[in-house]
């Protein structure tokens, strides 16, 4: 294939992704001391890694948000974005994947992750991006890596290649066979691997794990299928080529070994990542970029740091940008770049310019947002890609503390949704009450910690209220009378109305059919008025729907007669009636849609069942290999902790979407507790 197809020129992308706790940050962390560019790796536990450094991540020790941490290797310039793995801090990872040149998904030997990898592998096959997959924490294996290869493959669309294999010494792993490399390596505890004899049974573990590697990069390769059948050995620089190509061509998924706790196969990771990974141009062919003479830049991650304002981190995609420079963007929106950064953990320095490759920091580009693709160009560039968030899952109300903090806490939330948009807020209409939604529990908690460490905001929370609601069964004629005499002019309305039930879902209507002028044409508005405001709270303490009401009859004072006085008299009839119209209680019912692995169906169903859903059916779900996806009808009561829930029932991979469907009658001891439990909340 030649030369062209390996090593690329220029800076180079890579993103770290993978399961929850299958060590990414300690990768990096192994990366950056192995290149130089910190002194020894830090901790995730003792809390001195450059990722996961937020005090929210430190404290729950996990990340929860990206980490981007430039470092050289080999003369080359790359940098590294540590992606949360958890699936309610995912928004990160869907947001930076678009401009990486390459991903490293970093796993372990464990079947109860195989759903979470499942759905970072096909987010990265579905966005065309090359990986590699690094089998981490190898010096605890208890079982042979081929066995391994098996459990993981379902989760892969395209054929796991596993180009090393371990050296055992008894139960211990000590070393690796390099199959591409034809080279045997010995571990070296925080050091580079040395070299050691490829002799007897490791060379001819070493001759099988070979040909099975050639074999599955011939099914894309005539020529090296030949070679294999006349049993001629391939050259190694064509069989490099052919890794290479496959990988970029999203053929294969190569499978590297190795324990980054101990500085283990991260050398030979960066290797291949050198010689085999593309780079920005071949990224900027796969966005589409063509002919791109002016600075293009990709948004991946908005920053508000707690003194130095805001920051948008970008990967250069063309051109060369340079300080001072004027942006427009995708979104219709422009800024001046007012400092450049080179990214490297918590720790920024400035640069004079940022070329096509690069991953920077741009200051106070304040209209540019996550996802905008921005050029130094005269017109705005048209959008690479469009990351929209998920459907949120869990929601909680909240509010500051003090009064006093009312506005900044607005203010907060609105910096905390433009770092992350998978975290909204919506006003309650009915409650006024600020509804926080986001991706989970541990979500919905780091975010009202940053409300308090970054911004200052003490809030108290609690479980949203349901949107429950009543309406009548009886139809009830009603008359309305308000009379006040004092000092002067007086007020006097009088109105008789019908009031009646609707069918469901079909909502309010107000008619009047007064006859010899008994209430004036000018006060009909006022009488509607009225009626809309004694259905704002019904006699079981919900508004009221589905009801029909109409202007009969009724008397006025040529004097004391107003539009007050006549919206009182209907508001007044209204609440006298509606008691005896067989108020009855309504809840809200959602259609709830869940996915998850197949293994766990049967739990989920169990749970549906233990929270009053009514399961419609389930069939697997399309396109996804092992996963089910089912659908019921649940009330909105039962749905507010769900996602809790199905997580632990799911190993962490499962998810849902609702939407609204009907209401339906409450009725008996259950009414009783809502209603009850409504009056002593107000």
């Amino acid at each position: 294939m030649g030369q062209d197809v390996r090593s690329p020129r220029g800076p180079r992308c890579i993103a770290l992704v993978g399961p929850f706790q299958s060590g990414k940050t300690t990768l990096l962390e192994a990366i950056l001391a192995r290149t130089g560019a910190i002194k020894t790796a830090g901790s995730v536990d003792a809390g001195t890694s450059v990722g996961d450094a937020s005090p929210e991540a430190r404290q729950h020790k996990m990340g929860v948000g990206l980490t981007a941490a430039t470092t050289t290797f080999m003369g080359d310039s790359y940098t590294f974005i540590d992606c949360p793995g958890s699936i309610e801090f995912a928004h990160d990872m869907r947001a930076a994947l678009p401009a990486v040149d390459a991903a490293v998904v970093v796993c372990e030997a464990d079947e109860k992750k195989l759903p979470q990898l499942q759905i970072i592998l096909r987010e990265l096959e579905e966005l065309g991006i090359p990986r590699f997959l690094f089998l981490n924490k190898i010096d605890r294996a208890n079982k042979r890596v081929r066995e391994t290869l098996a459990t993981l493959q379902p989760a892969s669309r395209v054929p796991l290649v596993l180009r090393q294999i371990p050296i055992w010494n008894g139960d211990l792993i000590e070393g690796f066979v390099d199959l591409a490399l034809e080279r045997a390596f010995v571990y070296r505890e925080h050091k580079p691997s040395e070299v050691m004899a490829l002799e007897g049974g490791n060379l001819d573990r070493e001759k099988e794990a070979r040909f099975s590697m050639l074999e599955k990069l011939a099914d894309h390769d005539d020529a090296l299928m030949e070679q294999l059948l006349e049993d001629i050995q391939p050259p190694r620089d064509a069989v490099f080529d052919d890794l290479a190509r496959e990988l970029r061509d999203g053929l294969i998924c190569p499978v590297l070994l190795g324990a980054a706790s101990r500085e283990n196969g991260v050398l030979r990771l960066l290797k291949a990542l050198r010689h085999e990974a593309p780079g920005v141009t071949e990224t900027a062919a796969r966005l589409d970029i063509k002919d791109q003479k002016d600075a293009l830049a990709y948004v991946f991650k908005t920053v508000h740091l707690q003194h130095g304002g805001k920051l948008s981190l970008a990967r250069m995609l063309a051109g060369r940008l340079d300080d001072g420079a004027t942006l427009q963007s995708s979104s219709g929106e422009s800024g001046r770049v007012s400092g450049i950064l080179a990214v490297s953990g918590t720790h920024d320095s400035k640069r004079p310019q940022a070329e096509a490759g690069d991953a920077v920091a741009l200051g106070k580009l304040d209209a540019i947002k996550t996802g905008d693709t921005v050029s130094s160009g005269k017109t705005a560039p048209a959008s690479l890609v469009k990351v929209e968030p998920v459907a949120a899952v869990l929601s909680i109300s909240i509010a500051a503390t003090d009064r006093k903090d009312d506005v900044k806490l607005g203010q907060a939330l609105l910096r905390l949704n433009e770092e992350d948009p998978s975290l909204t807020m919506i006003q309650n209409p009915r409650t006024h009450d600020t509804v926080l939604w986001g991706q989970g529990e541990m979500h919905l908690r780091v975010a009202q910690e940053r409300l308090k460490d970054r911004y200052g905001v003490n809030v108290k929370s609690h479980p949203p209220a349901i949107g429950y609601q009543e309406t009548i069964r009886k139809a009830v004629t009603q008359r309305g009378r308000h009379k006040k005499q004092s000092g002067g002019h007086g007020q006097f309305g009088d109105v008789v109305l019908d009031i009646k039930p609707k069918p469901r879902g079909s909502g309010f209507e107000f008619h009047e059919k007064v006859v010899g002028g008994a209430v004036p044409r000018n006060y009909i508005g006022a009488v509607e008025e009225g009626v809309v405001d004694a259905l704002v709270r019904g006699p079981l303490g919900f508004p009221v729907i589905d009801v029909d009401v109409t202007l009969t009859d009724g008397s006025y004072h040529s004097v004391d007669s107003s539009d007050l006085a006549f919206r009182t008299a209907a508001r007044a009839g209204v609440s006298e009636a509606l008691p005896q119209c067989q108020p009855v209680l309504l809840e809200p019912i959602h259609m709830v849609e869940i996915v998850c692995p197949t293994e766990a169906t049967a739990k989920v169903n169990a749970i549906l069942s233990a929270r009053r859903g009514q399961i419609l059916g389930f069939d697997t779900r399309e396109g996804w290999s092992g996963w089910d996806c089912v659908r019921a009808t649940m009330p909105e009561s039962e749905i507010g902790d769900l996602i809790v829930e199905l997580r632990s029932a799911t190993a962490g991979a499962g998810t849902f979407t609702r939407q609204f469907d009907r209401m339906a009658e409450v009725t008996g001891r259950a009414a009783d507790q809502i209603i009850a439990a409504h009056r002593d909340a107000a």
